[in-house]
């Protein structure tokens, strides 16, 4: 009976890990190339909200996930580019900025679902592209962990080698590394300093708006007031600690899985029934910090880390 027990316990951790992890990690690669280049992105937390919002009403409106998550790309991609023109080219607060704009977007969303649909909850259509291997899914544990989840699981975890060889082996990547280290040498070696911000911050809108979408249209298939509830703000966390190494926010976005993934056992199995739900809630945040601090006592900020560059400075 106890084996039995803890046989479902841990499939149902192993299973819901990776995909409670997938929108922290995307939003994280991005946000790691956003940081490396010297900005810091706080309204990442806005632009998976918006995605979330704006996938999840053009699924509804189209009966398509595939729709949906197109949308929430575009969405992702355009707040890029905005936040580009406040950060880059005007050279706004980056805090101030990043922090009004993720606490608007609670406002908007909020609002504008309400006026779309009252109080009544629409449904989506049936979710589209779940990588379903009967025969592997059925082993004990791992099956359904590796074998049965949203394709968007297997292009996450595929990005991060991708974005770490980028980083690390290119010449792009060199460039961005050198924004953040000394922005000055970069633009007296040739560098466009303007326009690869601007590339960074498309690319992490893209893959915030990614992971806003998956968490409207595939991890909890429904939209709410503050859907996000902080995973933006995980995610720059997450790249602090790794100190903004892809191969190393994999391991800070699987930590944060296995806290929600066991925060939600724990509920789904009925055990600490006398505790608060607001503490086991609070459980995946308070131990991913701790994790990541424990790991990253010795992290070093880029010198150029959230300062805008003037070009008449040099």
């Amino acid at each position: 009976m106890i084996d039995s027990i803890l046989t479902m316990f841990i499939t149902f951790i192993s299973a819901s890990m990776l995909r409670v992890a997938t929108p922290i990690l995307l939003a994280a690669l991005g946000e790691c190339y956003v940081q490396n280049a010297g900005i810091l992105n706080l309204g990442i937390e806005g632009i998976m909200l918006f995605s979330a919002f704006t996938g999840f009403l053009a699924a509804v409106a189209t009966n398509s996930s595939l729709i949906g998550l197109l949308a929430g790309l575009g969405t992702g991609l355009l707040l890029g580019f905005l936040l580009a023109v406040l950060y880059v080219t005007l050279k706004s607060d980056q805090i101030v900025v990043g922090i009004a704009f993720s606490l608007s977007a609670i406002g908007f969303t909020s609002l504008y679902f309400r006026l779309l649909y009252g109080t009544t909850l629409p449904k989506l259509p049936v979710k589209e592209w779940v990588i379903n291997i009967p025969e592997l899914a059925a082993i004990p544990i791992i099956g359904r962990m590796f074998f049965n989840q949203p394709f968007l699981v297997y292009v996450s975890i595929a990005l991060v080698p991708f974005f770490y060889y980028v980083l690390y082996k290119t010449r792009f990547g060199l460039k961005i590394r050198t924004l953040g280290e000394n922005p000055m040498v970069a633009d007296t070696a040739g560098v466009n300093v303007f326009l690869y911000r601007y590339i960074v911050m498309l690319i992490g809108g893209l893959l915030a708006g990614l992971g806003g979408a998956y968490l409207s249209l595939y991890q909890v298939s429904l939209f709410q007031d503050n859907l996000i509830q902080g995973r933006g703000y995980v995610a720059i966390a997450i790249v602090m600690f790794a100190r903004w190494n892809p191969l190393k926010i994999l391991g800070g976005a699987l930590l944060y899985g296995v806290a929600e993934a066991f925060a939600g056992a724990i509920q789904a199995l009925g055990y600490l029934r006398t505790v608060p739900a607001e503490i086991i809630l609070m459980l995946p945040y308070i131990i991913t910090i701790l994790g990541l601090v424990v790991l990253a006592r010795r992290a070093r900020f880029p010198p150029a880390f959230a300062r805008p560059y003037r070009r008449e400075m040099r």
